[in-house]
């Protein structure tokens, strides 16, 4: 496995105070190529680590499996250039059930992504609305505002390379029903660290995730929403703000969609039904129209 934190020599500068050279921590960002019975499907940049979780997360999100049984195996392998005999641990190659269908050549050329950005464009957008094997919209569990408003703190307790770096994005995955948390995994793309959550809950067997939420310590993106319904999850939390297209999908797509969960305020963009307000929290005052408060 490759190295999730590294080393680098720097120059901190302290304007009034001097100059001083140490060594900073900084996080590992390495590409990986994803493969499908040694046939090239994907190109990520991501954080080393979980790889095969990263992998069926990707293959889960894209509609291409929606069961632990769709998925036989991987193993890393040698990367290009080596000639094979050397590990980078850059190249995993997957191997899916027979009868699983796999994806054209047109559909593998639009898998080329970077860790700010995940896959998006039309065949994403269509693909989930057609074929996410989960109905969110049924899923009627409801969660207490002051519990989601936890999460954020909990998340960032569980973002050990964080800690060191300040550079990972996080996603976690909460029980709704008993408040545990399930899973937290640490990306520097925020993509990467949600396909590793759900990568994490298939071999569980745990899909579809009814009754969860997912936490993420970033902006609530368009593959962000995508990759929750295509999981099953019902809500999505984020620190940060949505944008219009993931809020139009997560209405769309009966997703609870909410944004800058700081402190003890948020936002609900969709589905809000899920949502309990007590009368300690609402302090029994009139609901308000008027700009939401960043």
């Amino acid at each position: 496995m490759g190295r999730i934190t590294t080393l680098r020599p720097v120059t901190r500068i302290a304007l009034g105070e001097g100059v001083r050279r140490r060594a900073d921590t900084l996080s590992v960002e390495e590409p990986l190529e994803i493969r499908i019975g040694g046939a090239p499907l994907a190109v990520t940049m991501r954080t080393p680590g979980h790889d095969v979780e990263l992998a069926i997360g990707f293959l889960v999100s894209e509609g291409v499996i929606t069961d632990r049984s769709d998925f036989l195996a991987a193993i890393h392998c040698g990367g290009p250039g080596t000639g094979g005999a050397e590990n980078t641990y850059n190249v995993l190659d997957a191997t899916l059930a027979p009868g699983v269908r796999l994806p054209t050549a047109d559909e593998s050329r639009r898998f080329y992504t970077t860790s700010s950005c995940g896959v998006c464009g039309k065949a994403s957008i269509d693909a989930v609305r057609t074929i996410s094997h989960h109905d969110v919209m049924q899923d009627d569990v409801t969660v207490d505002a002051e519990w989601i408003s936890e999460l954020p703190d909990r998340l960032r307790a569980g973002q050990a390379a964080f800690a060191k770096t300040g550079g990972l994005h996080a996603a976690g995955l909460f029980d709704a029903a008993t408040g545990a948390q399930l899973v937290i995994r640490e990306d520097v793309g925020r993509h990467n660290a949600v396909d590793k959550v759900i990568g994490w809950a298939l071999q569980e067997g745990r899909l579809p995730l009814r009754g969860t939420v997912l936490q993420v310590s970033g902006r609530a993106s368009f593959e962000l929403v995508q990759k929750a319904v295509m999981a099953g999850i019902p809500i999505l939390s984020a620190v940060s703000a949505p944008s219009s297209l993931a809020a139009e999908l997560a209405e769309e797509s009966g997703l609870t969609l909410l944004g800058f969960v700081r402190g003890r305020s948020m936002n609900v963009y969709a589905h809000e039904h899920r949502v309990r307000i007590d009368a300690v929290t609402r302090g029994d005052a009139p609901v308000q129209e008027g700009r939401a408060q960043r």
